[in-house]
């Protein structure tokens, strides 16, 4: 018994460097001010993926992402933890997408794909927080779906068994495939790089890395298992009006940085009384609450 799992990554800005230059004009993300990583609970996501892989001989992982052609370092960095293969989805039409437009896109994807059994992705990417992606994925593929999962513990007889994390613990839960998965940040840290994967894999790139390059165009053709797939919208047949800005709802007016400075400084005596007045001060003048 074997699977075709699809895995969705995302490059994200490193949230832990935004600056007064993160966001542009119009509302949207200004990435190429920002460090971009891989995101964090999408390598929760892929570790599921690849062991379900170690546990079903002659399953295939394959990586689903979508961003300018530099998010081809996204499917390699796959490919260097065990991965069999990956693909872009880059177009100029989908650039400012919100959450919708990016499940749109990713769905006609998957579609484009056609034989998998199973989608996992993290649970939310860093530079959203919205966890909205994959259950809107689910959605438009008709597909059942497990939130919040630490776990895939089992499939069988047409069964995928999860353990999800929920308010008040964890539970096992049983989904028929196929099926939607995000995980948790709480579950299993993706393994390191592979020393031998990554000398395999460390020359695969997308057509637009190439930028034309008959030399590189030549090698990785000589050698298919380099070649990162780039798919556009015309090549996933996607709607151009659900895409990008022009499918997306939600605008974004303004981000900004708020910083904290002390004016001056005050001793409080250690008693419930001065204590207890200290906070209603605080509240009051909105410092706190």
């Amino acid at each position: 018994m074997s699977f075709n799992i699809i895995v969705l990554a995302k490059q994200v800005p490193d949230t832990r460097n935004v600056g007064k230059d993160a966001m542009k004009e119009d509302g949207t993300i200004n990435r190429s001010a920002l460090p971009a990583i891989f995101n964090p609970e999408d390598l929760n996501a892929l570790e599921q993926a690849l062991q379900l892989k170690d546990r079903f001989p002659g399953s295939k992982v394959t990586l689903l992402t979508m961003g300018p052609p530099r998010a081809a370092e996204i499917i390699r960095e796959g490919l260097y933890r065990g991965a069999d293969n990956g693909i872009v989805l880059s177009d100029r039409a989908f650039a400012g997408a919100d959450t919708l437009a990016t499940s749109y896109v990713l769905a006609t994807a998957a579609k484009k794909i056609g034989s998998f059994d199973i989608i996992i992705g993290g649970r939310q990417a860093i530079d959203g927080d919205t966890a909205q992606v994959g259950p809107q994925i689910a959605e438009k593929l008709g597909l059942p779906q497990v939130t919040y999962a630490e776990e895939i513990l089992d499939i069988k007889d047409g069964k995928a068994f999860v353990s999800r994390r929920i308010e008040s613990g964890v539970e096992t839960v049983s989904c028929p495939m196929p099926l939607v998965v995000t995980v948790n940040g709480s579950a299993a840290p993706c393994r390191p790089r592979n020393a031998k994967a990554l000398m395999k894999y460390k020359r695969a790139a997308s057509i637009s890395e190439l930028d034309g390059d008959q030399e590189k165009i030549a090698y990785i053709e000589a050698r298919p298992y380099l070649k990162v797939d780039e798919w556009n919208a015309a090549y996933v047949e996607a709607d151009l009006e659900q895409c990008g800005l022009a499918g997306s709802p939600t605008k974004v007016k303004a981000i900004e940085n708020v910083v904290f400075t002390a004016k001056d400084a005050r001793n409080v005596p250690n008693t419930d009384a001065e204590l207890e007045g200290l906070i209603k001060e605080l509240i009051a003048n909105h410092t706190i609450g």
